[in-house]
């Protein structure tokens, strides 16, 4: 496998398939494991593609937004989670907690997700690294 925060398209896909198939078979769930499961069953509307690896491992998902790439989401999910363990960017912990106490968790977290995809997108675009100020100002402009 390659570099955890660098998994292939496939390693990546793999890694929700097989914590999901741990999870339903009642097996023991280790590290990073354990959170993608709270991800997981956050997702009920991406269960059934869970439920049907062989099917769903190679597809390739829109890339015009008719259709969303439930990896991508989940894998933007798992980013999120990890930022605000580690208060990374400093401050987004407080901006979630703000945008938390407002909306509830999830909403939050899913208002997290979108600045970092901006932000990310806005880095690749500039071919720069990601501006954690712009990043910090999206989740600012959240109510």
């Amino acid at each position: 496998m390659t570099a955890m925060y660098a998994p292939t398209r496939d390693e990546a896909r793999t890694f929700f398939f097989d914590t999901w198939r741990k999870y339903r078979g009642g097996e023991a769930l280790a590290g990073l494991e354990s959170v993608a499961l709270a991800v997981l069953l956050d997702h009920p509307e991406y269960h059934p593609i869970l439920d049907a690896p062989e099917r769903h491992r190679g597809r390739d998902f829109s890339v015009d937004g008719a259709e969303l790439n439930p990896f991508l989401h989940l894998s933007l999910h798992l980013a999120v989670e990890e930022q605000l363990s580690m208060d990374h960017p400093p401050g987004l912990r407080d901006e979630f907690e703000r945008l938390r106490a407002a909306k509830g968790s999830h909403a939050a977290k899913h208002d997290v997700l979108e600045c970092l995809g901006e932000t990310v997108w806005h880095a690749q675009r500039n071919r720069a690294a990601p501006d954690a100020q712009m990043y910090l100002e999206c989740l600012r402009r959240k109510s």
